[in-house]
């Protein structure tokens, strides 16, 4: 181990230590205290504890992790200070002020994790065993086992106390949570605003609760003062707005003005059939009543009729009924025509409220998933490859829905197969890098319809299978296939799952939808740029580097091993007589010859190896670490398995032969021009020297060269 880890694992071992090595100090002080009480000894301990539990309470309550040691030493230092004070104040442990280490307990209970307040309790027992043993008359053994039961009743009945209570706040918090939310849902789905079917817990479903809320309080501000003018214009005791639900089967309130009391009144909700609120929606005309008798039942009030002249109109909202507005009066003062046109005035500003608040959540929605659409597009921009495509996709699917399981699968058009090419979540090593038939499975039924399945996302995996018998996905409760083709060339899918219910819901499986085409536009983008750079990079006829990339190539694999002092070598092959061959048998055959070469180095090369066929026949290959005697049997496999390939042309078979050089780093040279030169000395040599055989460059060559 080097000095300087271990100089961190000491420091490291010293900022755990320090806590406990003090708190002992203290506690030896106090043992001190306790067989020769002094004020000097007693006053810096309790001063120095107050410090400590001070600072390191602080240090508790900013934490971002909350760590089961911090609990330790505080509850420690707090039951040090509490007996400190006992030992003190009684000379025993056993006095009126030992009641403080009761108080201690229990205050370390309610805050610390129960291991920490157990390992507390342990040490309070320990401790005061030992000052009984050392600062008195001995270890009382049964007036300790009663501290030792208070302690731990105490500690038990704290935490299981305050965390049911605990628990029951969160259970409520949740419980008003959770009914506020579907309260805002349903009045959302009375205003015909925007259909709240995502999951609240998702980002979709917090955004739409967000959006809901706040349209709900401008429709209730907008309600009431309408409502409020209307009632001081007219005098009236009360004016109400009862809202039609869904299926118009009852009416609800949606804000109301009134000088009677909240018990007079009732919530609701209340029939759309009976009573005056029955006859304004079925004549869908205005309704006035006079003369109204106390047993008269108007239903918005909880006990008999306080008013003797009422007033209701119905409120329409592009020709459908929604609701009804009801004014009622105390005096008998019938609702004279122009009051019956001021409150239809205000149920149309009323409906007029709802709708322009219902046009503008449509708005804002469609800049939030605008919004999402553009982050993906941005993402799908910046990928240039396959892979950045396929995980910026995932990504963006993940901020439009909840996804939890994803897969991509490609499509070969040669067999018609599908392969998995990336799988995200736990089945990823099952699944990745498989391949499955086109099928009657949900992936080849949506590329081949280029419709999303399945319908309304909802999956049974007792009934639908998505890639084949024996690949399934998770069980999840959600999932989506979406086809990717860009002008009817399929490429594959975008499998989504989600353990949330419904997570593709309209909203979500249109913008999926859109991000499916931008999706394979920018696959069919990263597709075009990886053939680019491959035939910018390889050659057309053999599929290995060609002479551009080789010299790249040369040129790192070069400084590499001058950087690093390591062998390298370069090997040129060339087939024997070739123009022959080409003259004789035609091109189609040289091109034959040519490519069963190629792979004869496919297979013989390493994978840090690079070949390239460098123009024509001639094929050069350069080998990191590999010293002379390595690059020679690397080019004797070579030339023997080529030499025993067996062409035919015109009805004979035609045998080839190729002659090899090798250069070796540095003794062939230091740069890729003289290892070059060195091994094309060594190619020349064996063509010299009869053909089929393998050259080890020498100094003695470059005078042959030369001459």
């Amino acid at each position: 181990m080097d000095l300087e880890g271990l100089f961190v694992r000491l420091r490291r071992l010293a900022r755990r230590a320090g806590p406990l090595l003090g708190i002992a100090a203290l506690a030896a002080g106090i043992g001190v205290d306790a067989v020769q009480p002094s004020e000097w000894l007693f006053v810096p301990i309790i001063i120095l504890l107050a410090a400590m539990i001070s600072v390191r309470a602080w240090r508790r309550t900013h934490a971002v992790d909350l760590m089961r040691s911090r609990d330790v030493e505080i509850g420690a230092l707090v039951a040090l200070a509490a007996i400190a004070v006992a030992v003190h104040t009684d000379h025993q442990t056993a006095g009126p002020t030992g009641a403080l280490v009761y108080v201690a307990i229990g205050l370390v209970s309610a805050f610390a994790h129960p291991l920490a307040t157990g390992v507390v309790t342990l040490g309070a027992v320990g401790f005061e065993a030992v000052l009984q043993s050392v600062a008195f008359d001995g270890v009382a053994t049964a007036e300790l086992g009663r501290h030792a039961a208070f302690m731990t009743a105490i500690a038990v009945t704290n935490m299981m106390s305050l965390r049911m209570e605990v628990a029951r706040l969160r259970k409520a918090s949740r419980s008003e949570l959770t009914a506020e939310r579907e309260r805002v849902r349903e009045e959302a789905r009375n205003y015909r605003l925007l259909r709240p079917v995502a999951d609240s817990e998702t980002e979709g479903g917090r955004e739409d609760d967000r959006l809901f809320r706040s349209g709900i309080e401008e429709i209730e501000l907008s309600v009431l003062f309408a409502l409020r003018l209307l009632r001081e214009c007219l005098g009236a005791h009360t004016a109400i707005l009862l809202w039609l639900n869904e299926r118009g089967t009852q009416l609800r309130v949606s804000e109301l003005v009134s000088d009677a009391d909240d018990n007079e009144l009732s919530d609701g909700p209340f029939s759309a059939r009976d009573g005056i609120l029955g006859a304004v929606l079925s004549q869908r005309a205005p309704v006035s009543l006079i003369d109204l008798k106390p047993t008269f039942v108007l239903p918005y009030y909880a006990d008999g009729c306080p008013v003797q002249t009422v007033c209701g109109v119905p409120v329409f909202e592009r020709g459908q009924l929604r609701g009804v507005l009801v004014v009622d009066r105390r005096e008998s003062k019938a609702f004279q025509p122009e009051e019956e046109e001021l409150c239809e005035q205000a149920a149309r500003f009323a409906a007029r409220a709802i709708e322009n608040e219902r046009m503008f959540l449509q708005l804002e929605r469609t800049r939030v998933e605008q919004g999402k659409l553009y982050r993906a597009a941005e993402r799908l921009g910046a990928a240039t490859t396959e892979e950045e495509v396929v995980e910026a996709g995932v990504s963006s699917a993940s901020e439009i829905a909840a996804v939890d399981f994803a897969a991509f699968t490609s499509f070969e058009p040669s067999d018609h197969s599908h392969l998995i090419r990336a799988v995200r979540g736990d089945l990823a090593p099952k699944l990745e890098g498989r391949r499955f038939p086109n099928n009657a499975g949900l992936v080849s039924m949506a590329l081949q319809n280029r419709h999303p399945l399945p319908y309304r996302g909802e999956y049974d995996p007792s009934h639908q299978m998505v890639f084949a018998r024996d690949l399934a996905p998770p069980q999840v409760p959600s999932l989506l296939v979406l086809p990717l083709a860009v002008h009817d060339e399929p490429f594959g899918t975008l499998v989504l799952g989600s353990n949330t219910p419904h997570a593709f819901d309209e909203a979500a499986r249109g913008l999926l939808d859109v991000l499916a085409s931008h999706l394979a536009v920018s696959l069919s983008h990263a597709r075009m740029v990886r053939l680019l750079e491959e035939q910018a990079t390889t050659d057309g006829l053999t599929g290995l580097l060609n002479k551009r990339a080789m010299l790249s190539a040369a040129e790192q694999k070069i400084s590499g091993a001058r950087r690093f002092g390591r062998p390298l070598s370069v090997l040129i092959c060339d087939i024997d007589l070739f123009k022959r061959v080409n003259d004789t048998y035609g091109h189609d055959v040289g091109d034959i010859v040519i490519k069963a070469l190629a792979q004869v180095h496919q297979r013989e090369k390493r994978v840090t190896d690079a070949v390239a066929r460098f123009g024509g026949e001639e094929f050069v290959t350069i080998c990191e670490q590999t010293d002379a005697e390595g690059a020679l049997l690397l080019a004797e496999r070579i030339r023997d398995e080529f030499k025993r390939m067996t062409f035919h042309a015109n009805g004979e078979e035609v045998h080839c032969t190729c002659s090899v050089g090798i250069a070796t780093f540095p003794g062939g040279g230091r740069t890729w021009e003289e290892l070059f030169k060195a091994a094309d000395d060594a190619l020349y040599a064996s063509k010299r020297g009869g053909r089929d055989r393998s050259t080890i460059w020498e100094p003695k060559l470059r005078d042959h060269s030369a001459a």
